[in-house]
């Protein structure tokens, strides 16, 4: 719990190094811009390497990306090969990602978010996690 709290906290951290044009650019990355933002996952894990107190959640902050049909990044990771914490964390992510406002889109209603986590249970996120989660998130509404 304690590296997970942690995680969610500094999963982000290599995004001081991108671009603030690109980070909150309003509208669709071109390909390009999309695969400079891709890089703030090893930024981050090599910012997180160089921390004594961040230094055992640096391989999950590389990983956070990950799908869990193998198609994330940077490492093309499946399954049960890609660490809980990074499963359970991108999940929550993506939850709070959906339902905040961002600079290219308004927030989605809970609805909408928990529809979406389903729909993409089995290609980007743990499956049986999905289900934990949204279990929990109706438990605590």
């Amino acid at each position: 719990m304690t590296d997970l709290k942690l995680l969610a906290q500094f999963h982000d951290i290599g995004k001081v190094g991108i671009p603030d044009k690109i980070l909150f650019k309003p509208g669709t990355l071109t390909p390009e811009k999309f695969n400079e933002m891709q890089r703030h996952s090893e930024i981050g894990f090599r910012i997180a390497q160089s921390s004594p107190d961040l230094n055992l959640i640096a391989d999950y902050i590389l990983k956070h990306h990950e799908w869990w049909d193998g198609s994330g990044y940077p490492m093309g990771l499946s399954g049960e090969n890609i660490p809980l914490e990074c499963r359970i964390l991108s999940i929550a992510d993506a939850y709070d990602a959906m339902t905040s406002d961002r600079p290219y889109r308004k927030a989605l209603v809970h609805k909408h978010a928990i529809d979406e986590l389903r729909r993409f249970a089995g290609i980007q996120f743990d499956p049986e996690l999905v289900e934990n989660f949204i279990t929990l998130v109706e438990e605590n509404r």
